[in-house]
């Protein structure tokens, strides 16, 4: 279970098809290196040290883990995003149209991660971006050995974007290191300006914040100014931009943001690198 809230009995699985005993499979189960760890660990969670010494253990098994899929990524000069946010603040949304408006100026391959069903993932493809989905079941936040078997069936070119959309929790994903360059947090103007001093530790951990939404101030009490000002107590140095993902208001500050750092922080070995690429099979209904 998640150390954080106590989620994670459920069994994860990459959507997908594979080859298993002559069989085609649409979903797989993923191999969890500390899943019955963690089992064993919940009839013991009185004991605070033992606890603690668990919680150690089970992230730094991830930052293993997420260590392989940086050298990768860099390795492929692909630059990864960690989107991360509350469930309904529109990450979905704003990816279907930062994949439309980059298409021909950027190569974008999504991860999505939701507890149950596939609709995201379709909604990427139809935008015109390859996409796999990762279901965690009763689990509240990717991981990163889950993410890294994903990338050994996404196609990934090299001097383009992974968007990594994370499950919808404003508490846990910021713990789990997926291998990313850059986490973003995606806030929208109908949840309140208070949630960065509600929730530190998720806007602490980011470079960027999303202010989304932001064609419905005009029928919303939200002090956009005081968002800002509570999101920098956290972190002075986080960035945030106001945009909304249906109106396109603010979407060229985010793309131009995209843009500046893929040129500075990805370093493309080739021309096009593929990684795993044939294995890539997106599911058809």
């Amino acid at each position: 279970m998640c150390v954080t809230c106590g989620c994670g009995e459920g069994t994860p699985s990459i959507e997908g098809l594979t080859h298993q005993h002559g069989h085609l499979h649409t979903h797989h189960a993923l191999d969890h290196p500390y899943r019955l760890r963690r089992r064993h660990a919940s009839a013991d969670d009185a004991a605070e040290t033992r606890r603690v010494r668990i919680e150690e253990d089970i992230l730094a098994t991830n930052d293993g883990y997420a260590r392989q899929n940086r050298a990768q990524l860099a390795a492929c000069g692909v630059f990864a995003l960690n989107l991360m946010s509350s469930p309904g603040a529109g990450k979905t949304t704003l990816l279907v149209s930062t994949i439309k408006a980059l298409q021909g100026k950027l190569d974008i391959s999504v991860i999505e991660g939701d507890q149950q069903t596939s609709l995201d993932a379709e909604r990427i493809r139809a935008a015109g971006a390859p996409a796999l989905q990762i279901n965690t079941g009763k689990g509240c936040h990717l991981e990163a050995h889950g993410v890294g078997q994903a990338l050994q069936q996404l196609p990934l070119a090299a001097g383009g974007v992974l968007m990594i959309e994370n499950v919808g929790n404003l508490v846990c994903p910021a713990a789990f290191d997926l291998g990313e360059a850059c986490k973003v947090v995606i806030f929208s103007v109908t949840e309140g300006e208070d949630k960065p001093i509600k929730y530190p530790d998720m806007f602490r951990a980011a470079s960027l914040v999303l202010i989304n939404k932001c064609d419905l101030l005009p029928y919303l009490d939200f002090d956009v100014d005081q968002a800002i000002a509570f999101a920098r107590r956290v972190n002075p140095g986080l960035e945030v931009i106001k945009l909304s993902a249906t109106s396109g208001e603010g979407l060229d500050e985010w793309l131009d943001w995209i843009l500046r750092a893929v040129t500075a922080k990805t370093r493309p070995a080739t021309d096009a690198i593929m990684v795993s690429a044939k294995k890539y099979r997106p599911v058809t209904a």
